[in-house]
C-alpha cells in the first residue's frame, strides 16, 4: 500500500512539474498550427477599384500556399479609414487582415485630424505586395500633348485637374505637380473616383490624376489622352506614356503600393509566415501576369521590419509635401 502511495506521490509530481513546460510551449504550437481556418482580407474601398482588384488577384494564389481560404470583405467608407479601423481593432490572431493602399494606411494619418487610428502603433506591419504608379490623362480637347505643352498651357491659364478627393494621394501628386511646374494647376477634389472620371471625359475639367489601372480603360478607348505617369519607369501596360522623369519633372514621384496589414499585437511568427507566403504569391508567373497586365507590379520588402523602416521613410516624405502645401481633407 506505501509502494503504491509513493509511486503516485511521483507520478503527481512529475505532472506539475511539467504542466508549466507544456504552458510555456503552447504559443510556439498555436504559432505553427496557423492557419487553421479562413483568413479575412478586408479590403476598405467598394468592389472594383484597385485594391479590391489586387486582393481579389491575390487571395487563391495566397490561400493555396497557406492551406486556407482568404475571403476578401469589402468594407467601404471615409477613404478606407473605416474599413482600416476594423482591422486594427481586431483580435490579433491572424485571422482578419487588410489589404490597403498608401492613403489609408499612411497619408491618411498625417491628413486627417481626427483618425481613429494610429498605423504606426495600432497595426503590424507584414509587407508591401504590389505598386502602381499615377498617370495624369486630360480630355482630348485640351491643346497638350505632352507634360511640357501641359505645363505651358498652366503658365497662360488655370489647369483643372481632378482627383478622387482631398488628402488622397492623387491630390498630393496633383500639389507636387503644382510646386515643381509653377504653373496654375487647380485641383478639383471628387468624392470617389468616378464622378471624377465622368467629368474629364465630359470636358468639366481639363484631367485627372489617378491610378493607372482605374484610367486604363478610358485611355485605350481614346475619351482621355494619356500625358505622363509618376514614376521612374515606364508601365508595362502603358509602354508608350513617358515619365516624369524623362519629361522633365523628375521631383514629381508619386505611386501608389498596396501592403497587408494586421492589428497591434499580431506575433512576429505569424507576421513572418503570412509575408513569407504573399512574396511568394505576387512573384508567382500567374499571379504577376494577371498584376502587370493592369498596370500593377510586384512590389515587396525583404521582411516584416523592413515594411517598418518603409513606411517611416514614407512618412517623412509625405507628411512635410502635406504641411507644406497645406492640404486639407474631407473630414
Amino acid at each position: 500500500m506505501i509502494k503504491q502511495l509513493s509511486v503516485v506521490r511521483r507520478r503527481l509530481l512529475q505532472a506539475v512539474v511539467a504542466a508549466p513546460m507544456t504552458c510555456l510551449a503552447l504559443p510556439g504550437v498555436a504559432a505553427n498550427a496557423y492557419p487553421s481556418k479562413p483568413i479575412t482580407m478586408v479590403v476598405g474601398f467598394p468592389p472594383g477599384g484597385s485594391n479590391d482588384i489586387v486582393a481579389r488577384i491575390i487571395a487563391p494564389k495566397l490561400g493555396e500556399l497557406l492551406g486556407t481560404s482568404v475571403i476578401v470583405e469589402n468594407k467601404p467608407g471615409a477613404n478606407a479609414t473605416i474599413g482600416t479601423e476594423y482591422v486594427a481593432r481586431a483580435k490579433p490572431d491572424g485571422y482578419t487582415i487588410t489589404l490597403g493602399s498608401v492613403s489609408p494606411l499612411l497619408l491618411s494619418y498625417y491628413a486627417y485630424p481626427n483618425l481613429p487610428y494610429d498605423p504606426y502603433t495600432d497595426l503590424s506591419g507584414i509587407t508591401t505586395v504590389a505598386a502602381t504608379p499615377e498617370l495624369i490623362a486630360i480630355n482630348p480637347n485640351v491643346p497638350a500633348k505632352s507634360l511640357a505643352e501641359l505645363v505651358a498651357l498652366s503658365k497662360k491659364q488655370d489647369v483643372t485637374l481632378a482627383s478622387a478627393g482631398n488628402g488622397g494621394l492623387p491630390h498630393l501628386a496633383i500639389e507636387l505637380l503644382k510646386a515643381q511646374s509653377q504653373g496654375r494647376i487647380v485641383h478639383v477634389p471628387y468624392k470617389g473616383a468616378s464622378p471624377g472620371m465622368v467629368d474629364a471625359v465630359g470636358g468639366h475639367v481639363n484631367g485627372i490624376i489617378m491610378d493607372l489601372p482605374a484610367l486604363h480603360k478610358l485611355v485605350t478607348e481614346g475619351r482621355l489622352r494619356p500625358i505622363v505617369v509618376t514614376d521612374t519607369k515606364r508601365s508595362p501596360a502603358m509602354s508608350e506614356v513617358p515619365t516624369t522623369v524623362e519629361a522633365g519633372l523628375p521631383s514629381v514621384i508619386a505611386f501608389n503600393w498596396f501592403a497587408v496589414m494586421g492589428p497591434k499585437g499580431l506575433p512576429m511568427e505569424i507576421r513572418e509566415k503570412l509575408h513569407d507566403a504573399l512574396v511568394k504569391t505576387v512573384n508567382d508567373p500567374s499571379t504577376k501576369e494577371k498584376l502587370e497586365k493592369l498596370g500593377i507590379g510586384p512590389f515587396t520588402q525583404a521582411s516584416p521590419a523592413a515594411f517598418d523602416t518603409f513606411m517611416k521613410e514614407e512618412g517623412q516624405r509625405w507628411s512635410k509635401l502635406i504641411k507644406d502645401a497645406g492640404v486639407k481633407t474631407d473630414d
